[in-house]
């Protein structure tokens, strides 16, 4: 029987935030299962926790999403830190991830991890095609201050201003055009969209990705890194942002993020909420 966690991440109460399952050791696993596990959870990331390559990191850690893996998320980061950190870690810890060692900290479950990874323009898809997947008509796109831009830290999502909140609240995926932008973007993998409206220092978000079995995303920490990133290099200048996801499902997440050159720090809440064993055949 192999021991999991689950956590609600980027909430400070349980059935918030975006839920995250933890395998805390993974070793007896066989590679074959990592991807039905995930399946299993259906959640939108399950990271399974191995001794580290180098003895003075505090572990390796694998992200599944129901569909593939991955080499670096937000919400599963935080998450597996705080989870390594209710198991005595820490507060310091270096986890070993598919973008390489990223330095954690984690304490009274809380964390927060910063990336240097350099930020990638991947390309401009169609305001048209944005609107459709999203549902929105071609006005509801704010293009003043950028049109849509596929960008990555890691993670390739495509980011769009909307006009207002309602536009926000008002999205309605057409997964046909997921698929047309999948075929015309394949560097985004599944064609993520990342709607955002903005007012001074907060920022309201959704994602979806249903082409990954994700058809919303309650809280995405390595898209709000990115679209940290991507404001900051427009703007020439660093910030210090909040940005709440999630509402629109019913489970509000809260993401803080800070700029300083190239680096952005991620920073949020977990909270433990199940516990139990894996009962695998064989």
């Amino acid at each position: 029987m192999i021991r999991y966690l689950t956590l609600d991440v980027f909430s400070d109460h349980a059935f918030g935030g975006n839920q995250l399952a933890v395998i805390p050791d993974a070793t007896a696993l066989p590679e074959e299962a990592l991807q039905k596990i995930a399946r299993e959870f259906n959640f939108s990331e399950t990271t399974f926790v191995y001794p580290p390559a180098n003895p003075a990191h505090t572990a390796k850690v694998r992200i599944f999403t129901p569909t593939m893996e991955v080499p670096f998320a937000g919400h599963p980061t935080i998450g597996t830190a705080v989870a390594l950190s209710l198991a005595g870690h820490g507060p310091d810890m270096v986890l070993e991830l598919g973008v390489g060692p990223l330095s954690c900290h984690a304490a009274e479950r809380t964390a927060r991890f910063s990336t240097e990874q350099k930020l990638d323009i991947l390309g401009h898809p169609e305001p048209a095609l944005i609107a459709r997947a999203l549902g929105l008509s071609l006005d509801s796109l704010s293009l003043q201050t950028h049109p849509p831009v596929m960008a990555t830290l890691g993670l390739p999502f495509v980011l769009s201003e909307l006009t207002d909140r309602a536009a926000l609240a008002g999205i309605t995926t057409d997964i046909g055009a997921f698929r047309e932008g999948a075929r015309l973007h394949p560097a985004t993998l599944d064609f993520p969209q990342f709607a955002y409206v903005r007012n001074g220092d907060v920022i309201h978000a959704r994602m979806f990705a249903p082409l990954d079995n994700i058809p919303e995303d309650p809280a995405t920490g390595s898209a709000a890194a990115t679209l940290a990133a991507f404001l900051a290099r427009k703007e020439d200048r660093n910030l210090t942002l909040r940005l709440h996801q999630g509402d629109d499902m019913g489970r509000p997440s809260v993401i803080d993020l800070r700029t300083e050159g190239q680096s952005v720090t991620v920073s949020g809440k977990a909270v433990l909420v199940m516990e139990g064993r894996l009962h695998l055949p064989g």
